[in-house]
């Protein structure tokens, strides 16, 4: 598992275009990923949402967002279509990323246990550096929570 202080793990994934996107793409640069279980489920649709919502606050304060999920490159450009997401949403179709960060695993609902994505965020600095985590995410409030951290650090 991550830690706070550990560097952001090199990935490249495409993103609802089908293109390519890297974690030094993002160098230099403060910025959020966020990991979430499934496009168009009720929690990922809240969550998608206010963080496109808030996305212009984001970006005047020099910060950008990235979502991943294991959805495949389709279901993200329906996804991002159907949201107005402007800001990446990239396919860890093989869960390598979701399993690097340590987001990937067992989880419980309705007493039937399955592998699947915790709704985490993590917040890099401008050297790739993560200084913060947030673990098992509820969906709403949530983008405000993250930028109003932001904002005082």
């Amino acid at each position: 598992m991550i830690t706070e202080g550990d560097s952001v793990p090199k990935f490249e994934m495409n993103d609802a275009n089908g293109n390519s996107v890297k974690s030094s793409d993002f160098k230099g640069k403060k910025h959020v990923i966020y990991f979430y279980p499934k496009d168009f489920t009720p929690g990922c649709t809240i969550e998608a949402d206010e963080f496109s919502k808030d996305y212009k606050k984001f970006q005047k304060e020099g910060i950008e967002i990235i979502g991943i999920s294991p959805d495949d490159v389709e279901s993200h450009k329906k996804f991002c279509e159907k949201m107005g997401i402007k800001y990446p949403i990239l396919a860890d179709i093989d869960k390598t990323v979701s399993k690097q960060f340590g987001v990937w695993g067992k989880k419980q609902f309705m007493g039937r246990e399955y592998l699947g994505v915790t709704r985490s965020t993590f917040l890099v600095d401008e050297k790739g550096k993560i200084f913060k985590i947030y673990p098992k995410v509820k969906a709403a409030g949530h983008s405000k929570e993250v930028l109003d951290f932001l904002k005082l650090n």
